[in-house]
């Protein structure tokens, strides 16, 4: 299965019955054997329509090697009409009708290829917004989902009835059943065509790439933005700009988010701030952003050059998240006008690393996205403790203290699972796991598996039967409760339809702050919903976006993680936490090179120390660091007042005015107007 790089044992059969059933279907055809050729079609088209719904990587290659998706089906008909040969129709009727009509439709395949070509080159807009009135471009409605969405699959498939008609025809004698499949291809190949014929017309089309940036150029000159968000990475990276989407909306001036990737957009939580996605580098190089004064950079990609070449603003590092990790020192960050980090520890940080960051550049605001995380009361929520392990991915390179994934995360989630004292388990894992590392992504699948296995066991356990029974009811209001919010968040994300393409998002998807204000109460909703929704004894594996990690933060009473900003983030709450020492350290060596294990229970691999994270939750008196998370807390976030929305807007207020003074600075040597 790694070989073949495929995800599982179906899709490797499938793959084998694709590549073992070709051969069959010819020597089918040349011995000839009409039932055999028509089971191995079967399985061919079953096989193959099911690497397609899968994504398999192996269909995605056979193209490479001369086998792609019309080759396969060419192949296929080219055996039917040597099936037929073979049987003693080469001299009939049926024979040349066959080869007639099957050439006919694969002539029609060409114009309903280059329709739907067409269609998506002229409705891909060179900017993609939220957010914004593009009123003036005058965007026609999309085409069906079921015309674009995987086109030539569909036009490809409807060789079946022909396929069908000609098998039936040979083994019952009547033609005609051969003729009427044949007629029922090309009819509805015909109909394909002439369904998406309209959508060629200029009207349905977008205008040209040069009215859409004009209508870009002229919103941004009346809505002069005063601060930006830049954000540039990939889809699973999305998290990092969701995160600032609350903290932008509630600034000062005039915000804006800008994107270069379009796969982001998808990705992204819903906002009233207006959004503008730039893939193109010359055209954010062409774009008129001289009202800016202050850009915001979540990560360290090469495509922030883009922006930082424009003097005008100011550009601050912002990051996503605060942590001991090599990122939070990253030698990139020179190239701001500023840093800024949440407490004093982000400032030593760079102390320390001594990599060219001036402790004059750096400003200390907060974390503004904390405010959702409830602080502990110093007792639990339910009657049994629950525990968050959150590990961190695996990183770019093999350094083992990168994630406790690898060394230790079994053996933490089998010590909680089979802990003296009961526990429930909350396993969220970073969206990145098992993305580089293929060892990884095997200890992510066994954790899980391991989980899922000890709650069906705590579902059949009688000493849970009592409160599972007493329940009930409001877990089924629960989930009642849970599919009226989904039904509701679709409507609200979707307006009652969902087949659009991004050019109609883009005409459509205005800022509507009742939407917003009604998507934020519902999500919360559907958090509190989902809780309910299950027992407070029930494990739960927990991944996606839509559980919230400060969610899980709010639900748990104690956390396991590694060196990462989750662990920054959840010392906010006050909350008992262990970290892993997975590159073997030692506990003092470890305290002393990572600031935010300060007041941690330190884990070694084999997490034999956990006995006292779980006592620190359960007996007051045996947490002996809880003097020293609040310490830490504050070193780390910064103080408590004034809160660190109002830090980060004035931090943001006062930098503008510094963008502004240098500007006029420059105009008055220029002998240019001030402001002009």
């Amino acid at each position: 299965m790694r070989l073949a790089r495929v995800g599982s044992g179906s899709e490797l059969a499938a793959a084998l019955l694709v590549a073992l059933g070709f051969p069959c279907i010819m020597l089918a055809a040349i011995i000839p054997n009409l039932w055999f050729f028509a089971a191995a079609t079967a399985v061919t088209y079953l096989a193959d329509r099911y690497l397609h719904h899968c994504g398999s990587y192996l269909i995605n290659r056979l193209a490479a090697v001369r086998a792609g998706l019309s080759i396969r089906f060419l192949v296929r008909q080219l055996l039917l009409i040597l099936l037929l040969s073979r049987m003693g129709y080469g001299e009939e009727t049926l024979f040349y009708v066959t080869v007639a009509c099957l050439l006919a439709f694969y002539g029609l395949q060409a114009p309903q290829s280059a329709m739907v070509t067409l269609i998506r080159l002229r409705r891909k807009l060179p900017v993609v917004t939220r957010n914004i009135d593009l009123a003036s471009v005058r965007i026609a409605d999309a085409p069906p989902q079921r015309l674009m969405s995987r086109p030539a699959e569909k036009m490809l498939h409807l060789d079946v009835f022909s396929m069908v008609g000609v098998l039936v025809a040979i083994e019952t004698g009547k033609e005609a059943i051969a003729y009427v499949g044949l007629g029922l291809t090309l009819v509805l190949a015909v109909c394909y065509l002439a369904a998406l014929l309209p959508y060629v017309r200029p009207s349905r089309l977008v205008p040209p790439e040069t009215k859409v940036l004009n209508a870009v150029g002229d919103w941004l000159a009346e809505y002069r933005p005063t601060v930006m968000l830049y954000f540039s990475g990939s889809k699973d990276s999305a998290y990092q700009v969701n995160m600032w989407l609350e903290t932008m909306a509630q600034l000062g001036g005039r915000p804006m988010i800008l994107l270069r990737e379009r796969n982001i957009l998808p990705q992204l939580a819903t906002t009233s701030v207006p959004v503008l996605c730039v893939p193109g580098g010359v055209h954010l190089m062409n774009l008129d952003l001289s009202s800016v004064r202050v850009a915001l950079y979540a990560a360290n990609v090469g495509k922030n050059i883009h922006l930082l070449r424009v003097p005008t603003m100011k550009h601050v590092f912002i990051g996503h998240g605060d942590s001991d990790k090599i990122a939070s020192v990253n030698p990139y960050s020179k190239v701001y006008d500023e840093v800024w980090t949440a407490g004093r520890a982000g400032r030593d940080r760079y102390a320390l690393a001594d990599v060219g960051v001036r402790d004059e550049d750096i400003v200390e605001v907060g974390r503004p996205q904390l405010a959702a995380i409830q602080p502990w009361s110093g007792t639990g929520k339910n009657p049994i403790p629950t525990v968050l392990y959150a590990p961190t991915w695996e990183g770019w390179d093999d350094n083992p203290g990168n994630t406790s994934l690898l060394l230790a995360g079994e053996n933490i989630v089998r010590r909680l699972l089979k802990a003296e004292q009961p526990v429930r388990l909350l396993y969220k894992p970073h969206p990145f796991t098992g993305t580089r590392s293929a060892k990884a992504k095997a200890v992510h699948l066994r954790i899980t598996a391991m989980i899922e296995q000890a709650a069906a066991q705590r579902a059949t356990d009688p000493r849970w039967a009592e409160q599972s029974a007493a329940l009930q009811g409001e877990q089924a209001e629960a989930r009642a409760e849970l599919a009226r919010i989904e039904a509701r968040l679709a409507e609200l994300a979707g307006g009652g339809r969902t087949a659009r393409d991004e050019a109609e998002l883009s005409r459509d998807s205005l800022a509507d702050p009742a939407r917003e204000a009604e998507t934020a109460k519902l999500k919360d909703e559907w958090n509190a919903a989902s809780w309910r929704a299950q027992g407070w004894w029930e494990h739960r594996v927990i991944t996606g976006a839509q559980m919230r990690l400060y969610d899980c933060f709010n639900e748990s009473d104690a956390m396991v993680s590694d060196i990462s900003s989750v662990v920054s983030d959840f010392i906010a709450s006050g909350k008992p936490y262990a970290v892993t020492d997975s590159a073997e350290l030692g506990e003092d060596e470890f305290r002393r090179h990572n600031t935010a294990v300060r007041a941690a229970v330190i884990l070694s691999n084999s997490a034999v120390e956990l006995d006292a994270l779980l006592a620190a939750v359960t007996d007051p008196a045996a947490d002996t660091l809880a003097d020293a998370r609040s310490e830490l807390k504050q070193y780390l976030l910064g103080p408590d007042e004034p809160t660190s929305i109002v830090q980060f807007d004035t931090a943001v207020t006062e930098l503008a005015a510094k963008s502004d003074a240098r500007n006029a600075g420059v105009a008055t040597s220029l002998g240019e107007p001030v402001g002009g």
